[in-house]
């Protein structure tokens, strides 16, 4: 029997670019109350300073959610603000720089886009979950390499008992196409505007959260 992952199953919202803040927080509460499991902090438009500040002010959101808070390639911000983890894509340095410097309690994830021999290499240097996508257009990087769903199966081979590595699928996931992701072998859904920019955000969290 395989041991289960350390990483969350379930729904991993993404934050989309913003400088509403306030706005921000009511929706990660409310994506939070509908069962998302996890937040990945990801602002590219913001100064160093800002986003220290501001990620800092969401870690502790995320704790007192019991929301597993995670920081997109920044592996000093994500010790300064004392994340639950990292998420590296291919430039962000390395997997086994990253687990040196934040400790084996932390959570490390890579994005292997559509390559399987990526995901090899990163379960080998020892990370928590890899992320296959986009699996669908995606809106947020309308440029992305496209990840076939049988990605996951592939990759559910790689996955023992030594390396119980979570598989995560990004990219132009919604409430209506992510039961199709879940049946290929996904662990956790991760999503940006198929969550942040509905109408109703609790439900819509429910609506994934039921999947899992």
């Amino acid at each position: 029997m395989t041991h289960a992952p350390r990483f969350p199953r379930g729904l991993y919202g993404i934050t989309p670019d913003t400088t509403h803040f306030e706005a921000l927080h009511e929706a990660v509460t409310a994506a939070a109350l509908g069962g998302m499991k996890i937040l990945q902090w990801r602002q590219k438009q913001l100064s160093p300073t800002l986003s220290h500040r501001h990620a800092l002010a969401m870690a502790q959101h995320c704790r007192q959610l019991g929301v597993v808070f995670i920081i997109n390639d920044d592996v000093d911000l994500a010790i300064a603000v004392g994340a639950d983890g990292v998420h590296l894509g291919k430039d962000d340095g390395s997997v086994r720089q990253a687990r040196e410097r934040l400790g084996p309690g932390k959570f490390i994830g890579r994005s292997c886009y559509n390559e399987l021999d990526r995901a090899k290499t990163a379960i080998a240097d020892g990370v928590d979950y890899v992320a296959f996508g986009a699996v669908f257009a995606s809106s947020v990087k309308p440029d992305a390499v496209r990840a076939p769903l049988s990605l996951f199966a592939q990759a559910r081979a790689l996955v023992t008992d030594q390396a119980p590595v979570s598989l995560v699928a990004i990219g132009g996931i919604t409430a209506d196409n992510a039961a199709q992701v879940v049946s290929a072998g996904a662990d956790s859904l991760a999503v940006i505007g198929g969550l942040f920019d509905q109408p109703d955000v609790r439900a819509t969290a429910a609506r994934f959260a039921a999947l899992f």
